[in-house]
């Protein structure tokens, strides 16, 4: 049997194969983040015929400070899980698990979007926004946790299978990970365990909020790419705490690079990151990056490089690819 196709019990999530359809913003969302048409159709062309086994839908926004950007998926307030159980619903008949994404853009968002200043672990520049974001106070940081929890429970509530907690793209979470833009002096900043204590708080909270046996997942921008910033060795550390909070699948990414390395156009290219976590962890490691070609997912997993294998820009282009991969795999 191909790789791709072999069962993975996760908890009480069953995926029939290992080809997952990662996070992409499509931006469809109305302009108060609740779920449109649009966004129903778009889910539902590509989960017909539940050839994914997991749909991990867009980053979507806890609270009106994290709004990323216009058009953005709303998690942030009760009146949108009607909206989002017909999303859900429709992934489910389609054959299709599905888990929600729920994100803070912390620095990584603008006045314009959120209507108030942003905020971040320090007063640095966003790498990748150039935004200076107010620091937060510890205060700040508890009401942050409990919107992060908020945002789980109402995921439950519409019916998905799951929760992915996004520190990735040099968003809120990757913010206090990266030392490039965490330079608290307290006991948020400093060494590895202390910019990831944020992380645990919020999966800790999550976690009370949505109880053990509902899936929480974790995306993490595992290297910066970057001079002083987060490494691999970081992540490694990262991955194994996580894993011990209770996070029973790691998303890997990259971090102020965003999702792609600059000069390399390799399918896999995040394998080496995932590869290097997959050896600390035992809980299952989720590889994406540029995978175009099914023979190119089935070998990364045969090679041990990762468990699950996303695959974005081409389902995104093609809503038939992952039906011939599939097909492809199951004759070989």
């Amino acid at each position: 049997m191909s790789c791709l196709l072999k069962p993975l019990q996760i908890g009480s999530l069953t995926l029939h194969n290992r080809l997952v359809m990662p996070p992409m913003a499509t931006s469809k969302a109305d302009a108060d983040g609740q779920v449109s048409a649009d966004i129903l159709n778009y889910y539902r062309e590509k989960s017909a015929g539940g050839h994914i086994g997991l749909i991990i839908i867009e980053h979507s926004f806890i609270q009106q400070a994290g709004k990323a950007h216009d058009n953005q998926l709303s998690i942030a307030d009760d009146s949108v899980i009607e909206k989002l159980r017909e999303l859900s619903d429709i992934i489910h008949q389609n054959g299709s698990k599905s888990v929600m994404q729920i994100n803070h853009a912390g620095s990584g968002t603008e006045e314009k979007v959120t209507g108030s200043v942003p905020v971040g672990p320090s007063a640095i520049a966003n790498p990748r926004k150039g935004a200076v974001p107010r620091e937060l106070t510890k205060h700040e940081l508890a009401d942050i946790v409990a919107a992060f929890a908020a945002a789980a429970r109402r995921v439950k509530l519409a019916g998905f299978d799951g929760v992915e907690i996004h520190s990735a793209h040099g968003y809120f979470l990757n913010q206090f990970l990266s030392p490039l833009t965490n330079q608290r002096s307290d006991e948020y900043g400093g060494s590895i365990h202390n910019r990831i204590r944020l992380h645990l708080e919020v999966i800790a909270a999550v976690r009370a909020a949505v109880g053990d046996e509902f899936p929480v997942l974790l995306r993490i921008g595992a290297s910066d790419f970057t001079a002083g910033g987060t490494t691999i060795e970081d992540s490694q550390i990262a991955a194994q705490q996580f894993e011990k909070a209770g996070i029973c699948i790691i998303d890997i990414s990259g971090g102020f690079n965003g999702f792609s390395i600059p000069g390399d156009n390799s399918q896999g290219y995040f394998a080496p990151l995932a590869e290097a976590i997959k050896k600390v962890v035992a809980i299952p490691v989720l590889l994406t990056g540029g995978i175009t070609e099914a023979q190119a997912a089935e070998q990364l997993l045969a090679a041990g490089k990762a468990d699950l294998i996303g695959v974005a820009r081409a389902i995104l282009k093609d809503s038939g690819w992952a039906q011939r991969a599939v097909e492809f795999l199951s004759k070989k």
